[in-house]
């Protein structure tokens, strides 16, 4: 097995098997010029709309290519999966199309819409269970029931059939463009997407550029190719949940430390930032992964000057609970957002003081928590301010400080600051 995750490398004909295999059950989605993109980074770019595949994200296509390749005895035996995300849906509406029966693992405390979402698409055909608190807890249940009823696991990146059902985007982009394409920017979780769509372009457009784009906080195929070998995290920022993993695939890191141009990683704040604006300016709804290619344009703005730039959009499965954080990850990544400990004198008219003399005239309190203390000559408040320019906050600051209101600046205090966010 290691020798074969070390020499496999997904062919065109397979890829091009798969193609034919999902082209009833997955989309051809649009390659969109976005003119706003354009302009703003003097290059043409174009969007890659796998959001507006019908569950929302590509991974329909692996997981439909992967089931669809089983004997009939594992089609009898049935699948399982652990995902909380798009995954789970795709290996759901697999399930259904294909009559197979299948379980799908998740964490407890996996939101309610997205196990709603799972039981529309898989209907009678699948079962969740919800075991455990993280992933790995969800992971390790569905092994124990591969094991004991000898059923088909269905990875969601490390697998041959997954990774060629995800390549079929690659021949996709190749047959739509009407000039060659120098860069293809995509986000890297696990690999999957990574590895199928980079062997496409090697084959037929080896000119072609591919850029992995990771969260910060979860760098692994990163790391991991700058250690050359295939590196688990111990930690990692869980927020961009569709790219965040601590491992990615051993199939998957071999594949794309031969075939990746380079990877990014990208601020989750700036994912944020990304996400509010593809809605605001363009009506585009994405979920922090499908955010993080067109993030990353930033970073490699002077790269891709007068260049065909395709930004893969990976999925549109985004929570609408989430939004409150998203904005306020938004805020503090654009430095408008400022959260301060405020030492209020205990006298009457020191909120007054604070408000009119020390903050500024398009300054917000959007956050504040006080308690009176009667026997301190100073009382203490959390207060969050919202910025109208980041260049505001050097002169807030030295205000507080010259009116002795200044305690200290939570921003930059980690241990502290995770209460707040």
């Amino acid at each position: 097995m290691d020798k074969e995750k070390e020499t496999y490398f997904p062919s065109i004909k397979d890829i091009t098997v798969a193609a034919d295999t999902i082209k009833k059950v997955s989309a051809v989605t649009p390659l969109s010029p976005s003119l706003r993109y354009s302009n703003q980074f003097k290059a043409n770019i174009f969007l890659k709309r796998e959001d507006l595949q019908q569950v929302r994200s590509y991974k329909i296509r692996g997981a439909y290519n992967k089931i669809s390749s089983l004997t009939p005895e594992e089609s009898k035996n049935g699948v399982v999966c652990a995902s909380a995300g798009n995954h789970a849906q795709g290996v759901a509406l697999s399930c259904k199309l294909l009559k197979i029966l299948g379980t799908i693992y998740m964490p407890t405390p996996t939101p309610k819409q997205k196990i709603e979402q799972v039981k529309m698409f898989g209907e009678e055909y699948i079962e969740i269970k919800l075991v455990g608190d993280t992933y790995d807890d969800a992971y390790h249940a569905s092994m124990i029931e591969c094991n004991e009823f000898n059923k088909t696991f269905i990875h969601p990146f490390d697998d041959k059939k997954v990774i060629e059902g995800q390549a079929t985007i690659g021949l996709e982009i190749f047959e739509q463009a009407e000039e060659p394409i120098d860069y293809v920017l995509i986000a890297v979780g696990g690999g999957g997407l990574a590895a199928g769509l980079s062997t496409v372009f090697k084959e037929l457009s080896p000119n072609t550029k591919i850029i992995g784009v990771e969260p910060e906080g979860a760098p692994s195929m990163t790391v991991s190719i700058k250690n050359n070998k295939n590196t688990e995290l111990d930690h990692i920022e869980k927020f961009v949940d569709g790219a965040a993993v601590k491992r990615v695939g051993d199939l998957t890191f071999n594949i794309c430390k031969e075939n990746l141009h380079r990877t990014l990683t990208v601020p989750e704040g700036k994912v944020c930032e990304t996400i509010l604006e593809l809605y605001n300016k363009d009506a585009i709804v994405v979920e922090p992964a499908g955010a993080l290619s067109i993030a990353a344009l930033e970073f490699c703005a002077e790269e891709i000057k007068g260049k065909n730039v395709v930004c893969v959009v990976s999925g549109s499965n985004n929570d609408i609970t989430r939004t409150a954080e998203i904005k306020e990850r938004a805020l503090l990544y654009a430095n408008l957002k400022h959260y301060f400990i405020v030492l209020f004198p205990q006298r009457a008219g020191a909120l007054k003081e604070f408000v009119v003399d020390i903050l500024g005239p398009n300054d917000d309190i959007t956050h504040f928590q006080y308690t009176k203390k009667t026997n301190r000559e100073n009382g203490s408040a959390v207060v969050g301010i919202q910025l109208k320019s980041a260049s505001d906050l050097e002169p807030l600051i030295a205000k507080m400080k010259q009116r002795n209101f200044y305690g200290d600046y939570l921003n930059n205090k980690p241990e502290l600051f995770q209460f707040l966010v």
